[in-house]
């Protein structure tokens, strides 16, 4: 097979360029998360007003300033302690009451004196005065008294108002006020004449002293301004901040004093971080260097590309300025969603820098890395095979183990870290775990739906022998199904050796011939030995076209089952773009051997030719096992020739050129296919035909029942 192309090498510039071009943007980005803080509090010790420190921050020089935080918590104290400012009382209020009460009292004695009227009428007419509301036994008692009686009482309403509207009466005073203008009644009326004169009187007190917002702000600037501004002294090695300590805004203006909260960044810090993430990325380049497979995937290399930045930047945003928080963040959630929908290699591969990178420059930086890259590798791991809903549970638990032995190895013996700081550690970590899990459960779900990727819960399910569309393959074209298990077969082992996705493979080789159910009767394998072939009575143009159909017709059925996409390249991908030979050669036949005459498109598959290393494997593996049925082949030299040939004949009709097999991988292919077949096809003991005078003469009983004929293979 030498000199054979297996890929189209015009193709893998742009694909290396486009492989580049992403590894170098998402470095770019990486490196600027690195370098520009995402919060405006981001420094080195981590600590902002509320948090817990974790270390004793300690005063670098001795150091003498004024607090403007205390300052200003003193004055405000001494602002609040002012009381409400109200303005003096209005005389201009006093004498409009005064002058409405007299109008009142004036009414009152009109209607009195009023001969024409009933006692009935007048006591419609004094109730009917809007400025005071008088009591029915109030106005009884009006009408009741002697002139004596009643000008002493007029007297007394007028001289009881002005006297209490000369003192300064405020909104929240009213009541009060009303309530006590009955003790300042002269002594010489009864009971009854005083409640009157207190009836007559109190709907004609109001508020005569309002709020003086001008005022009041004077007075409470005023005692602001009174309070001497607030030292505070620090001597070299005092401590600032306490190791556990909420950090109170006294604290941070300290600490911003001393010029804690704010270093300037040097030159040397970005260079660093340059060279981190050059190391870093140039790791996960010498990787992909080693994966083609995953270098000609540009949906996959954009996802974990993606992936990456996100998981970076919600790290690299969340984490600084927090003691526990660190702890809970999923960072082993990127790893397991790679590895469930990906690659449990290259997820490993890429948590490693994932881990460095989100713990650069933070506090316990060494732990956190460990901590994200154990709990991380045992996700991976414990998710590799992802055949049920309970692996998700077990991934959680894993990274959750993991991660709580690395904080026993580390904080255990921290003389600093009490029983509830180690506890809580914990409860971070298990909540770690668990959201690790339950993102990498609902990522998976979206992102497979998203981009149209395959997930191994969904092939799992859509290979059940009960799915709808297999049912239908297996009732209607029995045969077509046999021959798809023995692809399945054939594919799997092969995609197992070269280290492909077998379940997809396998799953894949299940559907590849589904339109085939459309017209089961012209394909060979679904037609009753002795009968007659359909097309036989045919145009080879238009049985090309029949046999050329169960492509687009399994495309359909596989959109109709709601079948995930990959599957429906195999079902496109799996002739590729070969011709339909046998039509063919009827067709040049047919016109004296002319090929000119022949449009060669009536009679090639419309493609596309396989796009990955799974369905160029069943594309070989059909084209092996249709030979092999029809051959029989019975022996291994025999099989290895028929396999060799037909990978041959696709390798030089440029069906594998979109592929990423390599040479080494078809030789593996080819030896895994010879294996199977060889189990297949196995030679088989011809047993002697045995006349009855043999059986019996060899003493040998005979059964009552049917026998089996001898020379069937047992």
């Amino acid at each position: 097979m030498s000199g054979v192309q297996v890929q189209n090498r015009r193709s893998w510039p742009n694909r290396g360029f486009f492989s580049l071009l992403i590894l170098a943007a998402t470095a770019v980005i990486s490196a600027v998360l690195l370098i520009v803080p995402l919060t405006p509090e981001a420094s080195p010790n981590q600590l902002s007003l509320g948090n817990v420190a974790a270390q004793d921050i300690l005063a670098p020089y001795s150091l003498t300033y004024q607090s403007e935080v205390l300052t200003e918590l003193r004055q405000n104290e001494a602002a609040t302690s002012v009381s409400p400012q109200y303005t003096q009382p209005d005389p201009n209020i006093a004498r409009s009451q005064l002058n409405l009460l007299r109008d009142v009292l004036d009414y009152i004695a009109s209607v009195r004196v009023d001969s024409f009227a009933s006692d009935e009428q007048k006591l419609a007419d004094l109730s009917a005065i809007q400025a005071v509301q008088l009591e029915p036994d109030s106005l009884t008692l009006l009408l009741s008294l002697t002139e004596t009686e009643w000008q002493s009482v007029r007297l007394e309403a007028n001289r009881l108002l002005e006297q209490v509207m000369r003192n300064s009466i405020r909104e929240d005073q009213l009541e009060s006020v009303r309530r006590g203008i009955s003790n300042q009644v002269s002594l010489a009326f009864n009971a009854g004449q005083q409640a009157l004169v207190v009836d007559l009187v109190s709907d004609f007190i109001i508020p005569n002293s309002q709020y003086s917002e001008t005022m009041t702000e004077e007075q409470r600037q005023a005692a602001r301004n009174a309070v001497e501004p607030v030292v505070q002294i620090f001597v070299t090695g005092e401590t600032i901040v306490s190791r556990g300590q909420v950090i109170a805004e006294t604290d941070v203006e300290a600490l911003e004093k001393f010029g804690l909260l704010r270093p300037e960044r040097t030159w040397e810090d970005g260079v660093g971080v340059i060279a981190l993430v050059a190391i870093s990325f140039g790791f996960i380049a010498l990787y992909f260097a080693q994966r083609p497979d995953l270098r000609s995937n540009q949906t996959s290399l954009l996802l974990m590309a993606l992936l990456f930045v996100i998981f970076l930047y919600s790290g690299r945003l969340i984490i600084p300025n927090r003691t526990i928080v660190p702890y809970m963040f999923p960072v082993a959630g990127f790893g397991m969603v790679v590895a469930a929908l990906i690659s449990s290699r290259a997820a490993i591969i890429l948590t490693l820098p994932l881990a460095i990178l989100t713990a650069y420059n933070l506090p316990n930086s060494f732990e956190l890395t460990l901590f994200y890259l154990f709990s991380s590798a045992f996700g991976i791991l414990m998710l590799r095979n992802v055949y049920r809903l309970l692996t998700f549970f077990w991934a959680g638990l894993g990274a959750t183990v993991a991660g709580a032995l690395v904080i026993v190895a580390f904080r255990l013996s921290d003389p600093g870290l009490d029983a509830v700081g180690f506890i809580q550690l914990l409860a971070a970590t298990a909540f770690h775990g668990v959201a690790a899990a339950s993102l990498t459960l609902i990522l998976q779900y979206l992102l497979a739906q998203l981009l149209g990727l395959t997930t191994t819960l969904q092939l799992l399910e859509i290979s059940r022998p009960d799915h709808p569309l297999l049912q239908d393959i297996l009732r209607n074209a029995p045969g077509t199904y046999q021959h798809s298990l023995q692809i399945a077969n054939l594919a799997e082992q092969a995609a197992e050796r070269i280290g492909a996705d077998t379940l997809l493979t396998r799953v894949g080789s299940l559907y590849h011939d589904a339109g085939k159910v459309s017209f089961p009767q012209y394909f060979i394998e679904n037609q009753v030995p002795g009968t007659r072939n359909p097309h036989e009575k045919l145009p080879p143009e238009e049985s090309a076209r029949i046999i050329i159909q169960h492509v687009p017709d399994g495309v359909e059925l596989v959109k109709k089952y709601r079948l995930p996409k990959r599957i429906a390249d195999f079902v496109s991908e799996h002739h590729g773009t070969m011709m339909t030979r046998y039509q063919y050669a009827n067709a040049v036949k047919a016109v004296d051997g002319n090929a000119q005459l022949i449009d060669k498109a009536l009679f090639t598959y419309p493609g596309p030719r396989p796009r990955s290393r799974e369905t160029g494997l069943v594309l070989l593996a059909d084209g092996v096992e249709a030979r092999a049925r029809a051959e029989r082949p019975n022996n291994e030299a025999a099989i290895r020739d028929l396999v060799k040939e037909i990978v041959e004949h696709r390798l030089s009709t440029g069906q594998l050129n979109d592929t990423t097999l390599t040479l080494n991988n078809i030789e593996t292919i080819i030896e895994s296919f010879t294996t199977t077949l060889r189990g297949v096809y196995h030679p088989r003991i011809e047993y002697p035909k045995l006349d009855d005078s043999t059986i019996k003469s060899s003493g040998a009983e005979q059964s009552e029942q049917p026998t089996k004929k001898l020379n069937e293979p047992e």
